[in-house]
């Protein structure tokens, strides 16, 4: 089995994703294996979760289909066939995390990785935030650890380190640190 094909096993390969266009309008869905095989432009959103100055990040599980080992935003994930955008939101963070809390959107962006095993991240990208102080609940399947990082910190973190950062977590966490210095 190659690790392209041990990758899509870890991801439920049969659920169906929203295709969208470059004005973030549904035009389809497709499996999550074909639309990450074939690089499909996608709707995606990914939720950061603060505490003061402080962001949580967790640490992908190594054996995610693509950026295993990488520390990332809170969680992130796709909205399904059947979901709204709100919806899925408010699920994936209950799933992922235990929590609940309210949150809104800051901004949108579009990105391209392509991975060392084949599979293509293509995502118009969603960016929630959301402030919580309170019990997390880390999902094992999803993440291997969690922990708090002030911004300072952080922001040295990924100027010495990038490569220890998912793609899509390099572009949009300085973005939110600098909307929310600039309050």
């Amino acid at each position: 089995m190659t690790v392209m094909e041990e990758g899509l096993l870890t991801m439920n390969s049969m659920e169906k994703i929203m295709l969208v266009d470059l004005n973030d309008q549904i035009i389809g869905s497709e499996t999550k294996s074909v639309v990450h095989e074939k690089g499909l432009l996608h709707r995606a959103f990914s939720i950061f979760i603060i505490n003061g100055d402080k962001m949580l990040l967790q640490k992908r599980k190594s054996d995610k289909y693509h950026s295993g080992g990488l520390w990332s935003n809170a969680c992130c994930s796709h909205q399904r066939e059947e979901e709204t955008l709100n919806d899925a939101v408010y699920r994936r963070m209950a799933e992922e995390l235990g929590v609940d809390c309210d949150l809104n959107e800051l901004f949108s962006f579009v990105y391209r990785t392509v991975f060392e095993n084949g599979l293509t991240e293509y995502e118009l990208d969603h960016v929630f935030i959301g402030e919580y102080c309170g019990a997390i609940s880390l999902n094992p399947e999803e993440a291997s650890e969690m922990r708090w990082v002030r911004f300072n910190d952080l922001k040295n973190e990924m100027k010495n380190s990038p490569e220890l950062f998912s793609s899509w977590f390099i572009i949009a966490a300085p973005k939110i640190m600098h909307i929310l210095e600039e309050k």
